[in-house]
């Protein structure tokens, strides 16, 4: 792996906030002081005699692999690895495989690189919610046994009317109170396939008349029979994830279960269920403990998987990787960085109160991370000639340009200058408008790291569209040199010689919705999609950058950032993206 493409380094001291406030209170008080662990997890009782583990505050990253990870998930992911590395302790990889319809290999793949890029690294704590299955299921008859669940024969949507609202309470099941031997039977029928998917599921057995509907006997297990991407047809019958998450975190040893708002209602359940298997003699206290916190809300973008999926279906982008879609894998091939989503997450901290990001704050530190790492280079990205009319024809020099002009210790590159040149075309104007200082007619301009030249005029086509400007340069004012403050200007312009730039392509991407809140008022969030999200130039660049690597990034003076592509850039035949503007385009 070259030097550039591995993982940057993760900070180890994220701001305080009231989730280390509450660690920093369980590590005063000892609670998880006696916790042992034994390696790879199991049933409890396995390492009831094992050593103490000398990281004591253990976290999880739970992603379901049925998709690409998003931005909102590099908070979670930064939270929970930062938290461990600052407390000198573990963060769990954990794949949370319990809907096997829609989960890949794929995706499973692309969330372990996309952390990896981020820069964390899990050592040996990788783990998958199937490799509980057989504890779960066992779990699952204990609680039958223990009278805490029970087979429910009641179709969906007899279940959703009984269930209640949040003003009366719900009606017990007809099968609730069914002998614990026949939900046995009919849950060993469930594992065995005997069953249609929706004719029964297994729920808990705790209180329909609870405030709380997350407690009105909810469904733990449900039968599908799907082909599983790691077990394969092992199993017609899966945990639903509310199940599962609490007992994957206690066979781990998760100390302290980190969770979005979504989930808070569900820490009722999350905890009687830990409860009641640690009742049993399956589990071992103390028990680890879910704490909730904002998701993150970012405007001009949409995060929900199924919108996201739906992007990807409907190909209103192109593929999961699309630099303008709000996937890690789609940031990553735009230009931004790990270090930019690093100091984001921490910037924007981390809080119990649901509020809105704006976008430009995250666009805001890509911009500082690249301002510091992207070397600088020159492009022309709307070209038009301009030729030294005093300029020897074949001659040529060398003029020189810093690499990064905060880091003279990268040193200086060789741009060569020539008769002929390309520079923008809005750096001339025939009749300028006021406060214009570029080329016009009688003005002078600094070339960049070159010469001061006059505007004598321009050359233009059938339709007087200009096709050439002309100018005349002024010796012994070349940049470097004694002379070169001895003529005053104004205006300095950028340029590349004609004769050795490279043609390239640029793809210039910017925000995929036009709108704040995409979708807003219950519209189609479609309509509000950025038709200029994407437009592709032909660019001429310095010759330095034929040779740019996938994942070089660089500052094009003037213009922004970009980064050369991950998948389309070849040997001598690189395509640019532009990750950010120099300056933020979209304030009123």
């Amino acid at each position: 792996m070259s030097e550039k493409n591995k993982p940057a380094a993760a900070s180890a001291t994220p701001i305080s906030n009231f989730i280390r406030n509450i660690i920093d209170g369980d590590v005063a008080s000892g609670k998880f002081a006696t916790r042992g662990w034994g390696g790879k997890p199991g049933p409890a009782k396995t390492h009831a005699n094992t050593p103490p583990d000398p990281a004591k505050i253990r976290t999880r990253f739970p992603p379901e692999p049925n998709g690409y990870l998003h931005i909102g998930h590099a908070k979670s992911i930064c939270l929970n690895f930062g938290l461990a590395q600052a407390y000198d302790g573990a963060c769990h990889m954990r794949f949370d495989d319990t809907n096997p319809e829609k989960e890949e290999q794929e995706y499973v793949d692309s969330i372990i690189h996309a952390v990896q890029w981020l820069g964390f690294d899990w050592r040996e704590n990788i783990y998958f919610a199937s490799d509980y299955f057989d504890f779960m299921y066992e779990a699952a008859q204990h609680l039958i046994k223990a009278g805490h669940a029970y087979v429910d024969e009641q179709s969906a949507e007899q279940m959703r009317n009984n269930r209640g609202t949040l003003t009366e309470p719900g009606t017990a099941s007809p099968w609730r109170e069914r002998p614990a031997e026949e939900s046995l039977q009919r849950f060993s029928e469930m594992r065995e396939g005997k069953h249609d998917e929706g004719t029964m599921v297994l729920r808990a057995k705790i209180d329909m008349a609870s405030p709380n509907i997350n407690l009105r006997d909810p469904a733990v297990y449900r039968i599908r029979k799907a082909e599983h991407h790691r077990t394969r047809d092992k199993w017609s019958v899966y945990p639903m994830y509310t199940y599962a998450h609490p007992i994957e975190d206690a066979l781990e040893r998760i100390t302290h279960s980190i969770c979005t708002l979504e989930f808070e209602d569900q820490r009722p359940f999350y905890d009687w269920l830990l409860l009641r298997l640690a009742e049993g003699g399956l589990l071992e206290k103390p028990l680890p403990q879910q704490i909730e916190f904002a998701r993150l809300n970012l405007t001009y973008a949409v995060l929900s998987k199924r919108k996201l999926i739906q992007l990807v279906n409907e190909k209103h982008v192109e593929g999961w990787d699309d630099p303008r879609l709000p996937t890690l894998a789609g940031a990553r091939r735009r230009g931004y960085t790990a270090g930019g989503f690093r100091l984001f997450a921490e910037r924007i901290g981390v809080s119990k109160a649901d509020s809105w990001i704006d976008y430009s704050v995250l666009e805001d530190c890509m911009r500082e991370h690249l301002n510091d790492v992207a070397e600088r280079r020159i492009a022309v990205l709307d070209p038009v000639k301009l030729i030294i009319d005093n300029y020897p024809e074949g001659q040529q020099e060398d003029c020189f340009a810093p690499n990064h002009p905060q880091k003279p210790d990268l040193g200086k590159r060789t741009v060569p200058l020539t008769r002929e040149l390309w520079i923008e075309r809005d750096d001339f104007m025939e009749t300028p408008s006021k406060g214009y200082f570029r080329l016009f007619p009688g003005n002078s301009v600094r070339l960049r790291y070159g010469y001061v030249v006059k505007c004598i005029g321009c050359q233009k086509d059938d339709k007087g569209r200009v096709i050439a400007v002309h100018c005349e340069y002024i010796p012994d004012t070349k940049s470097g040199t004694p002379g070169a403050d001895s003529v005053k200007v104004k205006g300095n312009i950028h340029w590349v010689s004609a004769a050795h730039a490279i043609a390239t392509e640029v793809r210039l991407y910017d925000r995929l919705f036009k709108t704040p809140h995409p979708g807003a008022g219950d519209k189609d969030f479609l309509l509000d999609l950025n038709p200029d999200a994407k437009k592709i130039i032909t660019a001429q660049l310095e010759p330095a950058l034929k040779d740019a690597q996938p994942e070089d990034r660089f500052q094009f003076e003037r213009h922004g950032y970009f980064v050369a592509d991950l998948r389309d850039t070849q040997p001598g035949a690189p395509v640019f993206n532009r990750a950010v503007t120099l300056r933020d385009s979209w304030k009123a």
